[in-house]
Formats: structure tokens, sequence, C-alpha cells
């Protein structure tokens, strides 16, 4: 799968794959984050989860700037307003929807989205456009 271009976050090293189970729905505050990491060393994988409501999104923890983790502290992925997702290395402001750098040093580029869904109250990898 790697280079399957509707799933861009195959191309890091340790990604899992589609079904991996990430969490149950009710561990993820709305209007909160949670980081998930897979393996180590060289094929260590880091992303993140966000709940709005009753949307989700995922992204690679991965800032297109610095190329550093967003969370400054652990699952510490907005700002204090709660409106971006904040790289706490430079201070990027990124869309929650999309991963859109609005502000800094990366302003234009973007996260690299992974596709989630629920599945019997579970958050899980999933393929783009699951219903």
């Amino acid at each position: 799968m790697p280079g399957a271009p509707d799933m861009p976050y195959l191309r890091y090293p340790g990604a899992p794959p589609a079904g991996t189970q990430l969490c149950h729905l009710d561990e993820l505050p709305d209007t909160g984050a949670k980081g998930f990491l897979f393996g180590g060393d060289v094929n260590r994988f880091d992303m993140f989860v966000v709940r709005q409501g009753d949307r989700l999104y995922a992204y690679v923890n991965d800032c297109p700037h610095a190329h550093t983790p967003l969370d400054y502290m652990p699952d510490r992925f907005f700002n204090l307003e709660k409106s971006h997702l904040l790289c706490g290395t430079h201070g990027a402001l990124f869309r929650v929807q999309d991963g859109h750098c609005v502000a800094g040093p990366c302003k234009g580029r973007r996260l690299t989205p992974i596709p989630v869904h629920v599945a019997e109250g579970m958050v899980r990898i999933g393929k783009f456009n699951v219903s």
C-alpha cells in the first residue's frame, strides 16, 4: 500500500493498517485530542485523533515545518482558545477540519491526514470516505 494516493500516511514507517483499534470513543473528550504511538526507533509512528462533537479528525503527529511532534505535552494539541491545532515547537496554527496551516512558518502547508471511523464504539483507522 505504500504510495497509495488516497492514503498518504502509509508512506511513514510503522504506519498501522486500516482496522487498527485506537480507543473507545468516550475516551476522546469533545473538543479534545489524544495521541497514539506505534512501533519504535526508525519504525516509530506518531499520530493523534481530534474530536469535535460528532466529527473525528486524525493526523500524523509531524509538523510540516520542523518535523517535530505538535504536542508540547502529552495530548496537548490545541491553542488556548481550542480553535486551532498548535505546534508547540514554533507556534504554527492548523485548522482542525483539514490540517491546513493558517499561521506560522509552514503557512499554506498541511498535516498528513489519517482516515478514522467509529465501529461498535471503537475509534479505528479506516479508509477515506467510510460512512
